[in-house]
């Protein structure tokens, strides 16, 4: 399975408008070779960096999405959800995306699509860990694309 965006190349700059300097917007992605035996995707993007690259205390997480169906090849800008998908709770307590806004430094963003054996029988609004607990042995494949950011 890979993932790509249109907006930006994996380990590339994101550009501004999907940032807290720009419009705010989610990028566009797309993803290819999902497994047939899959039932559902998940999509986290999250930045390891946080709040410092030099000094990374935590990872911030920036999007949950549960329940994406199978067939779906991507998502638009600003990630509409399909009917039966929902949001997740980010590290801001939303149920949206949140864009890059790093304190101090360049911080990496990794948007990671998984293709589950099942759908998950979660909260309405489920965070990062609740959701990953959930997905332990239902992984049949994943896929990353990788992008920075740096205030100006």
């Amino acid at each position: 399975m890979q993932v790509q965006s249109p907006a930006f190349g994996d380990g590339d700059e994101i550009p501004r408008q999907f940032t807290c300097q720009g419009q705010d917007l989610a990028p566009a992605l797309r993803w290819h070779d999902v497994p047939a035996a899959a039932k559902s995707l998940v999509l986290i993007v999250d930045d390891p960096d946080a709040p410092d690259p030099n000094a990374p205390k935590t990872t911030w997480v920036h999007e949950v999405l549960v329940d994406l169906p199978p067939n779906l090849d991507g998502l638009a800008e600003g990630h509409a959800l399909p009917a039966g998908a929902r949001f997740g709770v980010n590290d801001w307590k939303k149920q949206a995306w949140g864009g890059p806004c790093p304190p101090i430094g360049r911080h990496r963003y990794y948007f990671k699509v998984y293709a589950l054996d099942t759908k998950l029988p979660l909260l309405a609004h489920p965070t990062k860990p609740e959701v990953l607990a959930a997905m332990r042995g239902h992984v049949l494949a994943e896929a990353v694309v990788m992008g920075t950011y740096q205030k100006k």
